[in-house]
C-alpha cells in the first residue's frame, strides 16, 4: 500500500474519531441521561454546552474536509501522481489532526489558520495533478 493510500486510511480513522467525539461531547454521553439521548431517535436533543457545540462542528468540519481530500488522494494515485500530490495529502492530514484539539479548546483565529493549511493542501494535490 502506497503513503497516500495510507493516509487515506488514517484520515477516515481521524473522520470517525471527530465523528463520535461529536456526538458524545453534544450529547454528554457519559451520564445516564445523555447515553439515554445518544441511543434514541435524537428527535429531542437538550441544546449542548459550548464544547458540544465545538465538537459536532469540527465533526462536520472534518466531514466536509473528508470529502475533498478522499477524491484527490484517489485520482491521484490512479493516475500516477501519487508521489507529486503525496506531501500536499501530509499537509492536509497533519493540520486536520492539529485543527481537532484546537477547535474543541475554542482558539479562533488559530483555529482558522490551520483550516487554511489544511485547504492548502488539497491545493497542493490539485496542483500537483494538473
Amino acid at each position: 500500500m502506497t503513503t497516500l493510500l495510507q493516509l487515506v486510511l488514517y484520515m477516515t480513522v481521524l473522520t470517525f474519531v471527530a465523528i463520535m467525539l461529536g456526538a458524545i461531547l453534544r450529547n454528554r454521553e457519559w451520564t445516564a441521561e445523555g447515553l439515554k439521548a445518544g441511543l434514541s431517535n435524537r428527535d429531542q436533543l437538550p441544546e449542548p454546552t459550548a464544547l458540544g457545540g465545538r465538537a459536532e462542528r469540527a465533526a462536520g468540519n472534518t466531514r466536509e474536509g473528508f470529502l475533498l481530500f478522499v477524491p484527490l488522494a484517489l485520482v491521484a494515485h490512479v493516475s500516477g501522481h501519487g508521489a507529486e500530490a503525496l506531501l500536499g495529502a501530509q499537509v492536509f492530514f497533519w493540520a486536520r489532526v492539529a485543527y481537532l484539539p484546537v477547535y474543541l479548546a475554542g482558539i479562533t483565529y488559530v483555529r482558522s489558520a490551520i483550516w487554511g493549511v489544511g485547504v492548502a493542501g488539497l491545493a497542493m494535490m490539485l496542483v500537483a495533478m494538473l
